[in-house]
């Protein structure tokens, strides 16, 4: 009860879960208009999903405020390349949000003249690179784990210092499967780094898709949006699943 009444305290907890049911609509209305369901019951879960957009948009105000803080604090950061990133994606996903804002006005009629197409194309833009930014920096962090795992490896002894050296003169599918292997350990041995792969790959196919650039269908999209969204859930009810900083 106590986890629930901090997680539910929360107003990015409570986005998350308006995010959740969202694309829970997308993927059950997808499903329901391949069976043939009722036009009614369509036009219901359309809707629901609409509104649970807007809830969601409401619940955002502001955020652009926060993101450019935790950009304010991202330079300061040590590493060179994690610096980069983490602040150019602060300061894309407050671009973003300030986009998402401006549309929640037009939706609500305190804004009736904003062009709800041009609007939602930039914000879907600067998501998207806020994305690209995202898995790039899991990728350096990925490199940086597995030089340090190779690294170690080699310092264990002989033994290991021989079977690194020759792991590393083999070629094509020997040398390939050294490296998956490798990979699949730094990725068990960092729940919170696995997650944040994870949630940015599947998040990366909503813009691809809302832009045009890769048309993967509303289902995808909703299981897409799902899955991303109980991991971003994850990592508020479990603080220490965050990859950090």
């Amino acid at each position: 009860m106590e986890t629930w009444v901090r997680f539910s305290a929360q107003s990015q907890a409570k986005e998350r879960l308006f995010r959740a049911a969202q694309y829970a609509c997308t993927l059950a209305g997808d499903a329901l208009r391949r069976n043939g369901a009722n036009p009614a019951l369509l036009s219901s879960v359309k809707r629901l999903e609409e509104h649970l957009s807007i809830g969601r948009k409401l619940l955002r105000l502001g955020s652009s405020a926060d993101a450019v803080e935790a950009a304010k604090r991202a330079i300061h950061l040590s590493d060179a390349v994690l610096r980069f990133c983490v602040t150019l994606s602060h300061l894309n996903r407050a671009m973003y949000f300030a986009c998402d804002n401006v549309l929640w006005a037009g939706r609500v009629g305190l804004a009736p003249g904003v062009d709800q197409d041009k609007w939602g194309q930039r914000s879907f833009r600067y998501y998207l690179f806020a994305l690209v930014v995202n898995l790039s920096r899991d990728a350096y962090e990925i490199r940086v784990l597995m030089e340090r795992e190779a690294s170690a490896k080699r310092c264990r002894g002989p033994a290991a210092r021989a079977e690194a050296e020759v792991g590393l003169q083999r070629l094509g599918l020997q040398r390939l499967g050294l490296r998956l292997r490798l990979l699949l350990r730094v990725l068990r041995g960092n729940p919170p780094l696995l997650l944040d792969v994870l949630r940015n790959a599947c998040d990366l196919f909503i813009p691809l898709d809302k832009l045009g650039l890769y048309r993967s269908g509303p289902a995808f999209v909703g299981l897409c949006g799902l899955v991303s969204s109980v991991l971003s859930i994850l990592t508020i009810v479990h603080p220490w699943l965050k990859l950090k900083p």
